[in-house]
């Protein structure tokens, strides 16, 4: 009996030990390690890289603003020149020669560019979306980083339950054992108790390892070594689901909103840059040259030369491609409409989905409630008939096993209800706190 008693003692304070155990301790949180995998992911750099790329584009269509320099040099024979056939007495008209060189220093600048500023739009259009596009992909870790979460959490109730019932058969497995030393009970009574503590230890174990692989997974995605015994934290989310339900219409936090509306402001963009092209272009450029000949083509010297001039581009009629351009366009803005409008009905669907099962694991809970306070009234009335040795180990067992499954049920109950609000949030894109 002193034994009993001491592993009583020992099952009623061990629940609180590990409360305050887990209390000093530092919890994993769940919208910590989304954040570190978020930042931790290779794709995360891209943001930062697609940056740097459109500055370059920037600079190069700054740098047409600039003059360009170039050199040209060329030395060549022909068979044939171009001669005057016309013989005057007294009059020796110039033959050019066969032979022509000719280095020429060319310059030209851009005084009227319609395109420029359109140009510069349109890439910081491009890259805002890229990045969205990126924000997107990145945003599919939450979900990895949420089942690995409560796949570790779902171990960890598991576990709790179970060692607290083998506790309890343990100290039954001692008045067993007393009693079969006492020639009162059979050694089978011993037995049951025995193969039913070792069978949970076996359940212990399994969730255990689940559960290291789990935090094994949420070491990975968070770029950095994780305890396998660091506590989990399970988020409160009763007040922010309560918060969103009465806002699902207007909430548009998903990265993927941003694309789209970026996609579209990126084809305006497009469109603008299309309709400059058609616009008329001013130029200006000089050429500063040395050869034979020079300027003169009848002449037989080598000559310096320079010319100035001024040029105009304007393409009015392009067969209908500007047209085109606008009406292709056009397509683009609606194929973004429809895959904006199907991203929008998987959203609802998924919502009301998880808005169906908050409801039932809400009410589940409470039920569960209800059951574990019957089973264990059950229990100690077998306990008791135990104790005085009118039922068997065996029953004692089957009563003791409705009660962990009805505790178990509770444990998962919770931790899928939890599961289901931060999958809710997640869908609509609401931070997890």
């Amino acid at each position: 009996m002193k034994r009993f008693f001491a592993i009583c003692c020992v099952f009623l304070t061990a629940p609180v030990a590990r409360s305050d155990a887990q209390a000093t301790a530092d919890s994993l949180r769940l919208s910590t390690l989304r954040a570190a995998a978020f930042d931790t992911d290779p794709r995360a750099a891209q943001l930062e890289l697609l940056a740097a790329q459109s500055a370059l584009r920037l600079q190069n269509i700054s740098a047409e603003s600039r003059p360009v320099l170039s050199f040209d040099a060329q030395g060549q024979y022909q068979s044939d020149v171009a001669t005057i056939p016309v013989n005057l007495p007294g009059v020796n008209l110039p033959t050019p020669a066969n032979d022509t060189y000719d280095a020429r220093l060319g310059a030209q600048q851009r005084l009227y560019d319609p395109s420029a500023a359109p140009r510069r739009k349109a890439e910081r259009a491009q890259v805002a979306e890229s990045q969205a596009r990126v924000r997107s992909a990145l945003y599919g870790i939450a979900e990895l980083v949420n089942t690995a979460f409560f796949t570790a959490l779902r171990s960890d109730t598991q576990v709790a339950e179970l060692e607290t019932t083998v506790t309890d058969l343990e100290a039954q497995l001692l008045f067993a054992d007393a009693r079969v030393r006492a020639g009162t009970a059979l050694s089978g009574e011993s037995m049951v108790l025995r193969a039913e503590v070792l069978r949970r230890r076996q359940a212990v174990a399994e969730q255990v390892s689940i559960r290291r692989a789990a935090i094994a997974v949420l070491s990975s995605l968070a770029g950095r070594q994780i305890d396998p015994a660091a506590p989990l934290s399970s988020p409160d989310l009763a007040r922010d689901v309560a918060t969103v339900r009465g806002a699902l219409d207007t909430l548009r936090n998903r990265p993927e909103y941003e694309q789209f509306s970026l996609a579209r402001d990126a084809v305006e963009r497009a469109d603008d840059v299309r309709a400059a092209q058609d616009r008329p272009r001013l130029s200006a450029f000089g050429r500063l040259g040395y050869g034979r000949p020079g300027l003169n083509p009848l002449g037989d010297r080598f000559d310096a030369w320079w010319l100035a001039g001024v040029q105009l581009q304007w393409t009015p009629w392009n067969w209908g491609a500007t047209r085109r351009e606008r009406q292709i366009g056009e397509l683009q803005r609606r194929i973004l409409t429809t895959e904006e409008q199907s991203f929008r009905a998987a959203i609802a669907r998924a919502v009301e989905q998880e808005l169906v099962s908050i409801d039932r694991l809400e009410s589940a809970v409470a039920q569960d409630n209800q059951i574990i306070a019957l089973r264990e009234s059950i229990l100690s009335e077998t306990r008791a008939r135990y104790a005085e040795a009118v039922v068997t180990s065996a029953d004692y067992v089957d009563r003791q096993t409705d009660v962990l499954a009805a505790r178990l049920s509770r444990a998962l109950h919770r931790v899928e209800l939890s599961q289901a609000r931060t999958r809710l949030l997640t869908t609509l894109g609401v931070e997890v706190r």
